[in-house]
This record gives structure tokens, sequence and C-alpha cells, in this order.
């Protein structure tokens, strides 16, 4: 028995990350085109109900948002409101607990958005008291890159080219680029989840993409086939070694930025 509806007009984009990697500087890029709405971290809620991990603003945390996967993802499948055909899901991998069934996770067209585990765990360890890797999601990313593939874009070349990589990055989820992606107004956003307080003061400050510090830029890397096997970076416990060498193949042609 087929129980399937219509086809869905919308396009639903589940971008997957850890945490520190430029993630909510992106969902803003996207909040800026007028033909997209955003939802912030959906299910945090359920993972600090399930976890009982005290982050900072917990209990507001837990109060805003459905503490039921399936509510959370029953949500993301509604009716975007008139005049948004593109619905953006800024997700933590890590809040991908086992108790959610992947499968369920399917109707949506998948993206990965990763850096380097180290300068990641540099970067967490400001913000919050003795990160591991396990914070970072990287066994709930492999798991969902496996099952469902989609564009990897590496957080380093965002910042060294914002532009040529949001056009690769539009063109592998096959909607069009849009300019307003490259700038936005500074301060907060009503999508914003309400830890923003605690985590979000660069971005409220930010009218773009940050460029890299000229020390920290490195050297264009050569694109490769894509293929479906899963990043040696993204295989615990050992993501380190094979981070430069091996994920290189999964992010989006930079032919295309010529475009």
């Amino acid at each position: 028995m087929n129980n399937a509806g219509p086809a869905d007009p919308a396009t639903r984009i589940a971008m997957w990350s850890g945490p520190r990697t430029v993630s909510t500087a992106l969902m803003r890029a996207w909040e800026n085109r007028p033909d997209t709405v955003v939802t912030d971290e959906p299910l945090y809620a359920f993972y600090l109900d399930r976890t009982g991990l005290d982050h900072p603003g917990r209990d507001q945390v837990v109060a805003s948002q459905p503490t039921d996967w399936r509510v959370v993802l029953a949500r993301l499948a509604e009716p975007l409101p008139d005049g948004a055909v593109i619905s953006y899901a800024k997700h933590m991998t890590h809040h991908v607990l086992p108790e959610v069934d992947q499968a369920e996770l399917a109707p949506f067209r998948h993206a990965h958005l990763i850096r380097d585990p180290r300068e990641l765990l540099a970067s967490y360890a400001r913000v919050r008291a003795e990160p591991t890797v396990a914070d970072l999601g990287l066994r709930q990313q492999a798991e969902i890159f496996e099952a469902f593939g989609g564009p990897v874009v590496d957080s380093r070349d965002l910042l060294t080219d914002p532009e040529g990589i949001l056009r690769v990055l539009c063109q592998a989820l096959a909607v069009p680029f849009d300019g307003r992606m490259l700038a936005w107004p500074a301060g907060p956003r009503d999508s914003d989840g309400v830890w923003a307080p605690y985590w979000y003061d660069s971005v409220l400050a930010s009218t773009g993409f940050a460029p890299l510090p000229p020390a920290v830029h490195r050297a264009a890397r050569p694109p490769r086939a894509a293929g479906r096997a899963v990043p040696a970076l993204l295989r615990p416990p050992a993501p380190l070694p094979h981070y430069r060498g091996e994920l290189a193949c999964f992010r989006p042609s930079m032919s295309a930025t010529a475009t």
C-alpha cells in the first residue's frame, strides 16, 4: 500500500556539523535569502533532556523546543510560510542520539559542514570546559553521510572564498545562488535559539563571513571525484590523521566557482 502524499515542492535542507564550524554564520547566509526560512538546532532540547547535560541556559533551551525527536522532524516537514520555498535546518550532529531513527531523516536534502577536529576542539574549549571528540558528533555525521551523502563544505574553504563555495553548495543542493547570502545585518534574529546570548556573540556582531587570518590560510587542495564511502575524518576513534588527504574528495568541485 502506497501512502505517499503529493510531492513536496519545498527544498528542505538539513545541514549537519559539529560545534564551532561557522555553522551559525552559514545559517545567517541562508536566512538572508527572501525565499528561505531557517531553524536553529531543532534537536537541542531533545539532546539536553535525554542526556541531562548542564549546558548554559539549559532550562530555557528545554522549555523552548519539543523534547521528542519525532515531533521535531514532523515540524520540519510542515508547510512553509508564503513566499518561502526553502527550509534550512542547522543541525548539530551530536544531538542525534541513538534513540533517533535515522531512516526518518530520508526526506531531507543533506549537506555537511566540517572543520579540522584539532581546530574545532581548541575553539570549543574556549566556550566549554574539557570538550571531547564525542562532543563533535563525528560518529553520527559518518552515519548520516553514509546513508544519505550530500555535499561536504570545509569551513576554511567557506571563509577563504564565501561566494565561490556558496555558489557550489547551492548548485549541489539544486537551488539558485543568491548574492544576498554574502552579507547580512548585524544583530539577533527571531529564529535564533534561546541559547544565542551564551554562544553567538561573534555572529551577532557579524555582517558577513569573517576572512581567515593570513597565518591560517592553506594552499588550495585539488578537487577529487565524489564518492559515497565514509570520509576517513568521520571514522572514530582516530579522525585526525586522514583529514587533509581523504576528505577533499567530498568537497564540491571548485571548478564551479568560476561560473
